[in-house]
């Protein structure tokens, strides 16, 4: 795992390329530590309150631990009109937690988003970076139980 300082250094400290060192850091944990965000912070030379509003602003960022499989779940219209709903609770009751929540074995964190830009396919999810659309709660299950 490269440290806070190869990271920046690879990214040459330019504070334009924050997002993508972010990116980097979280990758491992699917987190951004507050050692992590004080480290990038220090040194870029950057306030600490800058480098915590931008990983805070994005949703792709969090800055408390989740699951190694991130749910984001689409709210959006189009995907309202056609069921996420109905689906949403299946996922919900299937892994026991509510949306901003973590499985008590840390394996799931449930999210909603905005949109995942797939809305011909409503409802749609997106487990990590895989992205699952016509969904109905028992296609939602069946994702699922294979991911555990």
């Amino acid at each position: 795992m490269n440290t806070v300082k190869e990271i920046v250094a690879e990214h040459g400290h330019e504070s334009s390329r924050l997002l993508e060192m972010l990116r980097c850091l979280q990758s491992p944990t699917n987190y951004l530590s507050e050692e992590a965000i004080v480290g990038v912070a220090k040194e870029l030379n950057v306030p600490i309150s800058h480098v915590y509003g931008v990983a805070s602003f994005y949703s792709m960022y969090s800055t408390k631990p989740r699951g190694k499989y991130i749910i984001r779940f689409c709210e959006s219209a189009p995907c309202h009109i056609e069921g996420a709903a109905e689906v949403l609770e299946a996922v919900q009751d299937q892994l026991q937690i509510a949306v901003n929540e973590t499985t008590t074995d840390g394996k799931f964190s449930l999210e909603l988003t905005s949109c995942l830009g797939v809305c011909g396919v409503a409802p749609a999810m997106m487990v990590n970076s895989t992205v699952y659309g016509n969904l109905t709660p028992e296609k939602a299950k069946k994702i699922l139980a294979a991911t555990e």
